[in-house]
């Protein structure tokens, strides 16, 4: 299974929140959506962080080999 992009995560989310306000669907099926969304959140919020922590690696060696 490929993993998704931090991109695709955001349209998934955008997707969902689209479906989310439809008042056609269902409790159970808003609950379902919700749910789904929130995950999707958080992995995204998780790359993220990841990409930060990377990010400071990548300036504090930077930083190193100036002095």
């Amino acid at each position: 299974m490929k993993t998704k992009s931090f991109e695709e995560r955001l349209s998934h989310s955008k997707e969902l929140l689209e479906k989310l306000i439809n008042p056609e669907i269902t409790l159970e099926e808003s609950i379902k959506l919700y749910e789904e969304g929130l995950s999707t959140i958080k992995e995204a919020q998780q790359m993220i962080e990841e990409a930060k922590i990377k990010i400071q690696t990548i300036e504090n060696k930077s930083i190193g080999s100036v002095k």
